[in-house]
């Protein structure tokens, strides 16, 4: 195997060992970078301050180099590079190249990366002891959610923290209006001042409406059909084990499972 098709294979795989090791590194990275951003919000020391920096750096670079690994890999660029993932890749990581810009409010972009996951759930899911159909969309719906409140949070304390800070003092005054909003439950006590603000939190109304309810049925109708439409037989192939209950065959590997069709 080349080099590049080697480097390919262990950053979109999660069944063999070293790939599941660097997205999980990956993952963890991403993470960390969030939990850096927020606690950037908070009064803290000038020695961490200018610590988290430094790390905050290190992981912004290791990030440019997965980025331009994954295209340098990449055997159709152009569509990599405008793949949603890579985009969002890319805006996590452009302001490094812009000399003079502030890139801090681009680290929002970063949290979006953490959906990754679903590709891991997607293959050796028992790994994080989830084993059922049900689970498994389950946690993508909680990570979509999450993610789009954490992203929300970010760009409204963003845009008001300058202009109101009285009231959007810290990180968890934003994700506190993020929640209550996308909720519709709307207390009132905290309020956007500045037009951007305002505009974000129509948005976040809007997604709020649109996307709680849109989730929970796609969830309702998974859980219903799970209880009639799977079986859960482990492949000897590549260890997969949710498949369709008139299923012969691994809808991963293509290996055989059997021909017994009875639920479990």
């Amino acid at each position: 195997m080349k080099i590049r098709e080697q480097i390919s294979f262990y950053l979109d795989t999660v069944e063999h060992p070293i790939g599941l090791t660097i997205n999980l590194i990956i993952l963890a990275l991403i993470v960390l970078s969030l939990g850096i951003f927020v606690a950037e919000t908070y009064p803290i020391s000038t020695n961490l301050q200018a610590w988290l920096h430094y790390l905050d750096v290190a992981i912004l670079v290791i990030f440019i180099v997965e980025y331009l690994l994954r295209l340098w890999c990449s055997d159709n660029k152009l569509k990599f590079i405008f793949s949603l993932l890579s985009l969002v890749d890319l805006l996590a990581i452009i302001p490094v190249f812009i000399v003079g810009f502030d890139g801090r409010f681009f680290k929002i972009f970063r949290w979006f990366r953490i959906l990754r996951i679903v590709r891991v759930l997607q293959f050796k899911i028992a790994f994080f002891g989830i084993k059922k159909v049900d689970q498994v969309i389950f946690l993508r719906i909680f990570l979509t959610l999450f993610s789009i409140i954490f992203v929300y949070a970010g760009l409204i304390y963003q845009v008001e923290h300058s202009t109101n800070p009285e009231v959007f003092r810290y990180f968890f005054d934003a994700l506190y209006f993020a929640v209550v909003t996308m909720t519709t439950v709307g207390f009132g006590d905290v309020v956007p001042l500045s037009d951007s603000g305002r505009i974000i939190t129509v948005l976040m109304i809007l997604t709020g409406v649109l996307l709680i309810p849109l989730q929970i049925s796609d969830l309702t109708k998974a859980l219903l059909k799970s209880n009639k439409d799977y079986k859960e037989v482990k492949c000897s192939g590549c260890g997969f084990f949710i498949h369709d209950l008139d299923a012969n065959f691994c809808k991963i590997c293509g290996s055989g499972i059997g021909v017994d069709n009875s639920p479990t």
